[in-house]
């Protein structure tokens, strides 16, 4: 069995059980931020959430991509290099509020879809299934890029964010010139999630054994607001959000496609339901763990907990690579995090230079 095994399976809220433990008794350590420049080994840095500077995106685009009709927001110039941000679950766009304005001034043509079952992003049929298998999600973000016009652009992400940027830097890293990835490799091995892992381990799944239930799509159809800043606040403790600030993202779980999807990725996740078979040509490439080629920055946070150091996911990454460990940060990076965040993206980009 890889050393990866277990996190393969459970990445996703894995070390909330740890975040809240090191949370009580007081170990989660907090200063001014800091960021660095691009190099070749890794670094600690402390790092305090802090509160946003950004309200709203200026707009939000609609274009017809693939199977979807795709909201995102879109900021920087039209000739910039192309970074495409994506989000997690239970966020949305404005998980990247601040860095976009960052990466804009720097130049950076910058992209931050809505992915399917959230915000604006609607199917264009009534007939396609409402599927959250991760080459579905991540073949959305390959037909956003061709309904732009982007050839190539520098990809960034967190949670189901994260798993996508690095799908396709395995599946077409022709696509990437860059990645930016938190928690590191994300890509879900299906044969590794049926293995048991220790109760206490087990534990910080609970919402997955809960959407296993029918009572379970009932709970999250009544209650995915309240379900939704429960998960913020316990993966990220020390991330002082604002109502306001999550009424803004939380607005985005309306999509009349949202639990349908949500339900479907963690059913799909831990085998409870069959992948599209159109797909399972790419679903077997992913499920051999391949490599990436591209430079890379991976991120770990406090919700990261033991695997925190990357060790675990270390030997995936065959290009240009670099480890950044954010202490005092939850799980949502971007939005707590938002100079370090960006300061990667603008890091990796040199790295296909330098």
């Amino acid at each position: 069995m890889p050393e990866n095994a277990n996190i393969d399976r459970r990445r996703f809220f894995g070390a909330a059980t740890m975040t809240i433990a090191a949370a009580q008794l007081g170990t989660l350590a907090s200063a001014n931020a800091q960021s660095s420049n691009a190099e070749s080994g890794d670094t600690t840095t402390t790092l305090t959430p802090q509160p946003g500077t950004h309200t709203s995106f200026s707009s939000v685009k609609q274009i017809d991509a693939g199977l979807l009709n795709v909201g995102y927001a879109e900021a920087g110039p039209a000739n910039g290099t192309a970074v495409i941000l994506l989000h997690g679950w239970p966020y949305d766009i404005h998980s990247y509020i601040d860095v976009a304005p960052i990466l804009a001034s720097a130049g950076y043509r910058v992209i931050v879809p809505y992915l399917r079952g959230y915000g604006t992003t609607t199917f264009l049929s009534n007939k396609t299934p409402r599927s959250g298998q991760q080459a579905l999600t991540a073949l959305d973000v390959i037909a956003l890029m061709d309904a732009l016009k982007i050839k190539k652009g520098i990809f960034g992400g967190f949670d189901w964010g994260s798993r996508e940027v690095t799908i396709i830097a395995a599946l077409w890293p022709e696509r990437c010139k860059g990645l930016v990835a938190v928690s590191g490799y994300l890509i879900t091995n299906r044969e590794l999630t049926v293995l048991p892992l220790p109760p206490k381990a087990e534990l910080g799944w609970w919402y997955q054994y809960y959407f296993a239930t029918e009572n379970g799509v009932l709970g999250y159809t009544k209650y995915r607001h309240d379900f939704a800043k429960l998960i913020w606040t316990i993966v990220s403790p020390n991330w002082h959000f604002s109502d306001a600030t999550f009424d803004r993202s939380a607005a985005a779980f309306n999509n009349p496609d949202h639990v349908a999807i949500v339900i479907s990725d963690y059913r799909w996740r831990i085998n409870l339901v069959k992948g599209e078979p159109q797909y399972d040509h790419l679903e077997a490439k992913l499920q051999q763990g391949p490599m990436i080629t591209v430079p890379t920055i991976t991120i770990a946070s406090d919700f990261d907990g033991a695997n925190a150091s990357g060790t675990a996911y270390r030997n995936k990454f065959s290009g240009k690579y670099s480890h950044r460990i954010f202490k005092g940060i939850g799980h949502n990076v971007p939005q707590e995090a938002p100079q370090a965040f960006a300061q990667a993206v603008i890091d990796v980009d040199a790295y296909e230079t330098s």
